[in-house]
């Protein structure tokens, strides 16, 4: 099967390549890409006039609740929502029930995701047994098992010299440490970002400091063992700061933002509006700004959803008593695209933080437009817009503050396994 796309912006980051022109793909590999391609028979032709042409998406900060936790989500449709998102690749957390810390419960995902993920899916193990922050998880077992990072995500492993060993020995297992940075003494308890709206609704808050200390601890332990730690989900512009310390001193790390953490603020939660309670939490103005600059600078590198799906029962009740987390694969795309219509990012370099960074963390090869390469290719309109209603919604949850809001930019087509998938 030959299918020929026609007169498309095509943005590939791996080739810093960003051209009008065709893309020539045969029996699921690229077979070509050039201003103009000529061929009229045993062709399938896309007009791809209004369309721009990338690699798939590659998100690694995303929960699928398998196993244990399927009433919000599963691997079958955590990976349709991906796929419907642009993402083709996925990492999946290990806060899971039972927690993904043996290589049984890794060796699990992996046989699930090979029975009905329509994307690939990458396990992320645990730092330590039961994240409880006591006892470092067996890494070499973990990694052979098919893991390709360990982290505690959802908890900050408080004990420093329990972190300084997970670094080294990750270091010898060639492994990524992804560290979700919160002082849990100073957060216990808290809902919302410390200040103006914690005060006005009677929330406990939840500092900026918490994140900023843990985030400095982390990344003195990077310098002193030399093994890079990645950062997840940076929201204060006190972090930003120190992350730019970091980049000057030449410490092994990299970082990731949401695109919550710059499109929206703590106001969302203005009218105990679950749906906007998250962790970190919303922050205010200036922390957006900051974080929109992060990106510019390079500072901030990639951009992930954490897509932490919750159900009704769990976000449909008192603030208090609500899950944190939202929604994101389906929203990952449009609200990233902003940064380029507001002229923070090129399309070249979003691309590059939605690609091709995301797989130097976790260390594989990035989907790719070269020739030769496996076809894993996705045609976006970044003008249409539209409402986001539940029904566009693909994951078994629908916990999204976006929920009823304006988007635009959107995945119309997607090229994988030798077969053109028409998603709207």
């Amino acid at each position: 099967m030959r299918i020929l796309i026609k007169k498309a912006r095509i943005i590939d980051p791996s080739q810093n390549l960003d051209i009008t022109g065709d893309l020539l793909i045969e029996d699921g590999k690229i077979l070509d890409i050039s201003e103009n391609i000529e061929i009229k028979e045993n062709i399938e032709i896309i007009s791809g006039e209004k369309f721009w042409v990338l690699p798939g998406l590659v998100d690694i900060h995303t929960h699928l609740r398998e196993p244990g936790e399927e009433w919000k989500e599963d691997i079958e449709t955590g990976t349709r929502s991906a796929l419907y998102g642009g993402v083709l690749r996925i990492a999946c957390m290990p806060n899971t029930k039972p927690p993904n810390d043996s290589p049984e419960v890794t060796e699990f995902i992996l046989s699930q995701a090979q029975r009905k993920a329509v994307v690939k899916v990458y396990p992320i193990a645990c730092i330590t047994k039961k994240q409880e922050g006591k006892e470092l998880t067996e890494f070499g077992r973990l990694k052979l098992a098919g893991a390709v990072g360990v982290s505690d995500d959802g908890k900050w492993v408080q004990n420093s010299d329990i972190m300084k060993k997970a670094l080294y020995y990750a270091k010898n297992f060639d492994l990524a440490v992804i560290s979700h940075c919160e002082d849990r003494t100073l957060t216990e308890g808290g809902q919302v970002n410390e200040g103006i709206y914690s005060a006005k609704l009677g929330l406990k808050g939840i500092p900026a400091s918490a994140e900023a200390i843990a985030i400095m601890r982390d990344l003195l332990l990077a310098k002193e063992t030399q093994t890079s730690v990645h950062i997840a989900h940076v929201s204060t512009k006190e972090s930003v700061s120190i992350l730019k310390w970091a980049k000057e001193q030449n410490i092994p790390f990299s970082a990731e933002t949401c695109p919550h953490y710059f499109t929206l603020t703590e106001k969302e939660v203005e009218d105990y509006n679950t749906n906007a309670k998250v962790n970190p939490p919303l922050r205010t103005e200036e922390d957006v700004e900051a974080i929109k600059q992060a990106l510019k600078e390079g500072i901030i590198e990639i951009i992930a959803s954490d897509h932490a799906p919750h159900s009704e029962l769990e976000k449909n009740i008192e603030f208090e008593l609500a899950s944190f987390g939202i929604i994101g694969l389906q929203t990952l795309l449009p609200l990233s695209l902003n940064l380029v219509r507001e002229g923070i990012l090129t399309p070249l370099k979003l691309a590059e933080y939605l690609i091709v960074n995301p797989c130097k963390v976790i260390k594989i090869d990035p989907p790719s437009l070269k020739p030769g390469t496996k076809a894993e290719v996705i045609l976006i309109d970044p003008e249409e817009e539209y409402i986001l209603t539940e029904d566009i919604i693909k994951s078994k949850s629908k916990n999204t503050p976006f929920l009823g809001k304006k988007l635009k930019g959107r995945v119309k087509k997607i090229i994988l396994n030798k077969e053109v998938i028409h998603l709207s």
